[in-house]
């Protein structure tokens, strides 16, 4: 007898590349530890006030103090919304005119923002342009909905520095495309390309003269290690741009900069009403985001920006010697191997192009690593999870694809763990070059 059948997409569905390697590895029966750099997932606590709240939830003055847990508007809860704003505010920017909707983390801001902005695949399609190597969930959430995506490439070189494309290049993409919107992450996840101010302005420009929506992915947003100032959307206005005002958008997430990863709370932030308006009427059907969750970022509400920007400088300073010190030791350990040299966000790239053998495809590495890998150390044995870059670009039929030697590397593993990464990529990659795994 014949069985009911799934969708063409699910049939076409792999994990993100950012899970591929933890799902392999979750199959192994043995008891090799793995440490994870394939996925964000933060190991730092998150702010002392946010945890105070975590651990009183059953005490008077919390909304949860009688073991009630009620939806909250699809919106979210002032607080929870107010918590956004002030970060916005803390880091310079005026929140005068803008509207915050609260969301399940900042994946499902990013879906509501390719389903409200970008045509479906016909006459009335509108792609969103992204600039590649682009994070992958803009790329999923565009199949799950059946939007299409553009993209110009930056190149990682040889001294590990990723750019921006020519300007003129993506104004030819525009051009030819005809996109909806353009998504601009200015602490670049994966590369760690830090956008300036004069960047997103030249950006901005190219928004309003072919009258996209800019949307600025701030997850990240106060981790920088080599300018003076953080960028963001919320520094362009109409005297600066004339036109962007009305079209700017940006996504919040309480996951890095909080370090509440499974808090799965995150904001649409917005100075368009309408799209304010229509984005919380689509996501009605969702009902409400985490009342609790909404209920601990609110904590943040209350903060001053000197607390909030102590709170910043800590966590630059911790994550600052982690990327040298990464970077130093893969380059000693594996001479002609190319890191690219982040200036933001918590990622580095690893590029293995001069020093693989011909074929080499880091997502069989990777995946080699997951199933098989082991390297002792100390008495213990290690296996070492990376994301594979290739899921990371959007290719042209028949195109090659750079992510194919390319690796993305998380720095939020404990710090004692994070120091034994080149040690076991290196050694690990000894091994696959020697025949010994995979």
């Amino acid at each position: 007898m014949s069985k009911p059948v799934i969708s063409s997409h699910f049939q076409s569905r792999n994990p993100s590349a950012i899970r591929l390697s933890q799902i392999e590895f979750g199959k192994r029966t043995d008891s090799v530890r793995d440490i994870n750099t394939a996925i964000g997932n933060v190991s730092l606590p998150t702010h002392p006030a946010i945890q105070e709240r975590m651990f009183h939830l059953r005490e008077k003055g919390s909304p949860f103090a009688g073991g009630v847990i009620k939806y909250t508007p699809t919106a979210g809860v002032r607080e929870a919304n107010q918590a956004f704003l002030n970060i916005i505010a803390s880091s310079g920017f005026s929140t005068g005119g803008l509207y915050s909707q609260i969301t399940d983390g900042g994946s499902q801001a990013m879906e509501l923002i390719v389903v409200g902005l970008c045509g479906p695949a016909g006459s009335d399609e509108k792609p969103l342009f992204l600039i590649d190597p682009a994070y992958t969930n803009y790329l999923s959430m565009a199949k799950r909905t059946g939007r299409r995506t553009v993209s110009v490439k930056r190149r990682l070189e040889d001294d590990g520095q990723f750019s921006l494309p020519d300007l003129q290049e993506i104004e030819r993409v525009i051009q030819s495309a005809r996109p909806a919107a353009m998504v601009v992450i200015p602490y670049d996840n994966p590369t760690g390309h830090f956008c300036t101010r004069e960047e997103m302005m030249a950006l901005a420009e190219l928004c309003v003269r072919y009258n996209l929506w800019m949307v600025s992915d701030e997850a990240y947003r106060e981790i920088y290690y080599q300018a003076d100032h953080p960028v963001s959307i919320w520094q362009l206005s109409d005297r600066e741009v004339p036109g962007i005002e009305g079209r700017r958008i940006s996504v919040e997430t309480a996951s890095k900069v909080w370090n509440a990863c499974g808090l799965r709370i995150g904001a649409l932030v917005t100075d368009n009403r309408e799209f304010h308006e229509k984005a919380v009427a689509e996501n009605t059907a969702n009902l409400c985001s985490n009342a609790i969750g909404q209920y601990l970022i609110g904590a943040v509400a209350g903060l001053s920006h000197r607390e909030l920007q102590e709170w910043y400088r800590q966590l630059r300073e911790y994550y600052r010697p982690m990327l040298t010190g990464f970077t130093r030791e893969m380059k000693e350990r594996l001479p002609g191997i190319i890191v690219s040299s982040p200036r933001a966000s918590i990622y580095s790239v690893v590029d293995v192009r001069r020093i693989a053998p011909e074929g080499f495809s880091a997502r069989d590495f990777v995946l080699a690593c997951a199933r098989q890998g082991r390297v002792e150390i100390d008495g213990m044995e290690y296996t070492l999870l990376s994301a594979p870059m290739a899921g990371f670009y959007s290719l042209n039929e028949g195109e090659k694809n750079p992510g194919d030697t390319q690796m993305r590397f998380a720095y939020v593993p404990p710090r004692e763990e994070m120091a034994l990464v080149p040690r076991l990529f290196a050694d690990l990659f000894q091994q696959y070059r020697e025949g010994r795994l995979g």
